[in-house]
């Protein structure tokens, strides 16, 4: 059965960093997309944002339009580690982040940011103070 696990949630100032992971056990990497969400304050988990995804082969990242030119996502096949930098952060981009896996024959090649993703790990909290 395939788990995630974020880390590297914290609590930073505005327009500080930080560097989500997102290790996944039991599945063979390339053949997962993994994509990052986050759920604000306030809203539900069906409201969850997504964030950016990231193809089985590392390939074809894809982002929202909030966080394009700020964030980046990249991942270690070798270490089943999937990682969102985080730059430039404000106080909107506070949030609980869980990253979600799914897996598709095109998976390995492209991702699809608000395809029906089958496995969710528990989420790191982040908050951004001003």
């Amino acid at each position: 059965q395939l788990q995630l696990v974020e880390s590297g949630g914290d609590r930073v100032q505005d327009g500080g960093s930080l560097r989500l992971s997102c290790v996944a056990s039991g599945l063979t990497s390339e053949h997962y997309a993994i994509g990052w969400f986050r759920q604000a304050p306030g809203k539900e988990r069906e409201e969850r944002e997504g964030v950016s995804c990231i193809s089985g082969s590392g390939g074809s990242p894809i982002y929202a339009d909030a966080v394009k030119g700020r964030f980046t996502i990249s991942r270690d096949n070798a270490k089943n580690t999937v990682y969102l930098q985080m730059n430039n952060l404000k106080p909107d981009d506070t949030g609980v982040y869980y990253c979600a896996a799914y897996s598709t024959p095109a998976a390995t090649r492209m991702c699809i940011l608000w395809y029906q993703y089958s496995d969710w790990g528990r989420g790191t909290q982040v908050t951004v103070y001003s």
